[in-house]
C-alpha cells in the first residue's frame, strides 16, 4: 500500500513539474500548484489548465483564460477498456459509432474524463455522469448536459492514449501549451 501511495504521489508530482514548466512559458514563476478540496489544481489568476498521469506518463495542459475558458486532459494506457466498464462509460450510440472496438472505447473513456475536468471549470454542476457527456469523435466535439457550449476534443494514441478537451474564447490556438513526460522513475 505504501508503495502505491508513493507511486501516485510521484506521478502526480511529475504532472505538476510539467505544468510549472509550462507556466514559465507564460512568464509566470514556477510556483507550486496546490489543489482544492476536490483535488482539482489551483491555477494562477488568468490561467486554466489540467493535469493527468498514468503509471508511465504525466501530462499537463495550461492556457491563458483570455484564449480558453476551460482545458481538460487525461491519459490512460493504450489497452482495451474492460467489458465490465463499457456499459457504464459508453452509450449504445457511441458503441455503434466506434464499431465496438475496445481500444476506441478506452479512447472514449479518456476523452470523457478530459471533458469532465474541463466542464468543472465552466459549470457549477456538482455531478456529471458519463451518460451526461456525449462525444462525437468524427466531429472532434463533445457536449455536456447542462452546459450550452460544446467542447473541442482531440486525442493521440501511442503506448498511451492522451485526450484533451477545451473551450476556446476565440479561433486561435495560440496561448495553450501542452507537454508530456514519460518513463516515470522510482520504486513501484
Amino acid at each position: 500500500m505504501a508503495n502505491s501511495v508513493a507511486a501516485v504521489r510521484r506521478q502526480s508530482g511529475a504532472a505538476r513539474i510539467i505544468a510549472r514548466s509550462l507556466l514559465q512559458q507564460f512568464d509566470l514563476p514556477p510556483n507550486a500548484i496546490n489543489k482544492c478540496s476536490s483535488g482539482a489544481p489551483i491555477w494562477p489568476p488568468g490561467i486554466v489548465g489540467s493535469l493527468a498521469h498514468s503509471s508511465t506518463t504525466a501530462v499537463a495542459a495550461v492556457a491563458t483564460h483570455a484564449r480558453f475558458q476551460a482545458v481538460g486532459v487525461d491519459v490512460e494506457p493504450a489497452e482495451p477498456l474492460p467489458e465490465e466498464i463499457m456499459d457504464i462509460v459508453i452509450s449504445a450510440e457511441e458503441r455503434v459509432f466506434l464499431g465496438m472496438s475496445p481500444l476506441m472505447c478506452r479512447c472514449l473513456f479518456v476523452l470523457k474524463e478530459a471533458v469532465y475536468k474541463a466542464a468543472f471549470q465552466v459549470s457549477s454542476v456538482k455531478f456529471i455522469d458519463f451518460s451526461d457527456i456525449s462525444i462525437n469523435i468524427g466531429e472532434k466535439s463533445a457536449k455536456v448536459a447542462g452546459i450550452s457550449r460544446p467542447f473541442a476534443i482531440d486525442y493521440q494514441i501511442s503506448d498511451v492514449i492522451i485526450g484533451i478537451a477545451y473551450i476556446k474564447n476565440d479561433t486561435f490556438k495560440r496561448g495553450m501549451r501542452c507537454n508530456t513526460k514519460t518513463e516515470l522513475r522510482g520504486p513501484r
